[in-house]
């Protein structure tokens, strides 16, 4: 069991739905971060400690779609069913909205948002992370959030990749970088 305390955040990494199979930019296997970070909010949120959840919030012609000549498809556009969260969050969570404006591209969950001055003015100095995609933007975030002087710890069953290989050296990076990696399921069984 992972001791928490205070100086704990939790840090959600775009669980959205079209980030999972059927998705309309479908992580694969990506359903399966969505039980340990489950486990991970209870934990949290029975001790009272802040959780933090980052979102695409798309215009319909953002910089990142095909039409626009970005590298994806339509996803995650403000107000649909796709851009909403794929888990249960509690009242108190936090949700940090990036890549809003149409030529906004945002990988980093603290990229073009607040979220820096939010972990800040809650006294955050560890942050555990989970999401998707590990090698998109779970890894641009940690980079940023260990780059920012937070302690970053990476719950490993809980993120997902689009590419396998690129998942593998991302997870590599992000230790290398600093972060500590961990389960989620043995750190709040």
């Amino acid at each position: 069991m992972e001791q928490l305390g205070a100086g704990d955040a939790l840090l959600l990494v775009d669980v959205q739905h079209d980030f999972l199979p059927g998705g309309a930019l479908a992580v694969p296997q990506g359903d399966r971060v969505l039980a340990p970070l489950s486990r991970a909010v209870a934990a949290f949120a029975a001790q009272g400690l802040p959780i933090f959840a980052s979102r695409d919030w798309h215009p319909s012609n953002h910089c990142s779609f095909h039409a626009q000549g970005g590298p994806w498809p339509p996803h995650c556009v403000a107000g649909t069913r796709g851009a909403e969260f794929a888990l249960t969050l509690p009242p108190s969570a936090i949700v940090i909205s990036k890549a809003t404006r149409p030529e906004e591209e945002a990988y980093s969950a603290f990229a073009g948002t607040k979220l820096e001055q939010r972990l800040r003015e809650a006294g955050v100095r560890r942050l555990f992370v989970g999401g998707l995609a590990t090698d998109y933007c779970v890894r641009a975030t940690v980079r940023d959030a260990l780059a920012a002087g937070f302690e970053v710890v990476l719950l490993t069953d809980a993120v997902a990749a689009v590419d396998s290989e690129d998942g593998a050296r991302a997870l590599e990076e992000m230790r290398r970088l600093g972060a500590r990696l961990i389960d989620a399921a043995s750190a709040f069984a």
